[in-house]
């Protein structure tokens, strides 16, 4: 019987930092031959191109990446994934492990359903899914209900519900105190979760990602179900055996939660009301003028997330601008050349792209569309 490729799913609400962690990952790879899916919401891909870029000299033969742009990832339209997994399978000798970025609009479960299908079940297994959490958000309520409807927290609380570790993000300037709170939080959310791990600087040690066998295939009338291992595992998952590498992370809530595919059916179903759209313009942009235009207009639209390429006045490389909410960030690219045209992904829930575009335009003095 060939050998089942392991396959690990990061998964995250927008902006959780999900494509910091997978390049951190990338580069602690060791000999470990990788292929990516890499899946976002939105015409154009932001995330594969920031990952292909932090790719080292001769990395290309061992890193393989497969973009997925404008849709969500192994859902009832995506007539992508299948044939590029059997095509990954295909080449398995040359594989070592695959890691799928979610969009953060999209729950785990659907790839988790497609992996236990009659065409893929002979040849992945799932390893493990890792759930990325934007810590400060977490801890700014953004993610609790009130008295109205919170899209935003429900889908962030399904993405916990179907984790095996949750990864606390962006963590470096909280106190014990705060990290025991959002713990907390976690807990209260999703409190089957096997791991609880801490990403300093957006890095996670590839022990407590890669490797980690928290599933085996059962079989089922129906075809396979995954069943997560009923203990620990022992000393053939190195990884786990030595916990005190964990450095006293939570490793508590090892009740079984229930990957059989009947429990994923009815999450194929997007929310039409996510929209996601691109902004382009021609001149050159003055960087901090930007970055109080896209704060306002996050005030005056629910834009949630907003990130890509510009090109600025100032410097003749591309500008990466990554957007959670109110707090955005612009970075110089030690590598992409800035290209003539500026363009900008925005995601938000029943989002006006003409008034993002006129806040743009006015605040910056130049045209947006």
């Amino acid at each position: 019987m060939k050998a089942l490729i392991p396959v690990t799913i990061v998964t995250g609400f927008l902006g959780a930092g999900k494509t910091t962690l997978l390049r951190s990952l990338i580069e602690r790879r060791q000999t470990r031959r990788l292929a990516l899916l890499i899946n976002e919401f939105g015409e154009i891909s932001i995330d594969g191109a920031l990952i292909q870029d932090g790719l080292g000299v001769g990395a290309d033969a061992h890193v393989r990446i497969h973009d997925f742009s404008y849709g969500l990832i192994a859902y009832g339209d995506d007539e992508l994934f299948v044939p590029t997994m059997l095509a990954i399978a295909a080449r398995r000798a040359n594989v070592d492990h695959v890691l799928i970025e979610t969009s953060g609009l999209a729950l785990p479960t659907a790839i988790m359903a497609l992996l236990q299908s009659f065409d893929l079940r002979d040849d992945f297994i799932l390893d493990a899914t890792l759930a990325v959490v934007d810590t400060p958000l977490l801890l700014s309520d953004q993610f609790e209900h009130g008295g109205a409807p919170n899209p935003a927290a429900s889908m962030f609380e399904q993405q916990l519900e179907f984790a095996d570790v949750v990864v606390l993000n962006k963590i470096d300037a909280l106190d014990e105190e705060a990290l025991l709170l959002a713990e907390a939080r976690v807990r209260v959310r999703a409190p089957n979760v096997r791991f609880l791990e801490l990403a300093h600087a957006g890095r996670l040690d590839i022990r407590l990602a890669l490797g980690l066998r928290l599933h085996q295939p059962a079989r089922a009338d129906d075809g396979h179900a995954y069943t997560p291992l009923a203990t620990m595992p022992g000393a053939q998952a190195g990884v786990l055996a030595q916990q005190g590498r964990m450095n006293g992370h939570a490793h508590s809530g090892l009740a079984a939660h229930n990957h059989g595919l009947a429990t994923h059916k009815h999450f194929h179903e997007q929310d039409p009301g996510w929209q996601s759209f691109v902004l382009r313009s021609d001149a050159a942009q003055r960087g901090e003028t930007l970055k109080t235009a896209l704060l306002e207009a996050a005030k005056v639209e629910p834009i949630l997330r907003s990130k890509g390429f510009v090109r600025t006045d100032d410097t003749p490389r591309a500008v990466l601008v990554q957007g959670v909410r109110a707090r955005v960030t612009l970075s110089v690219d030690a590598v992409r050349p800035a290209a003539r045209r500026s363009e900008l992904v925005f995601i938000g829930y029943h989002s006006s792209r003409s008034h993002v575009a006129a806040v743009l335009s006015d605040l910056t003095g130049t045209s947006w569309r």
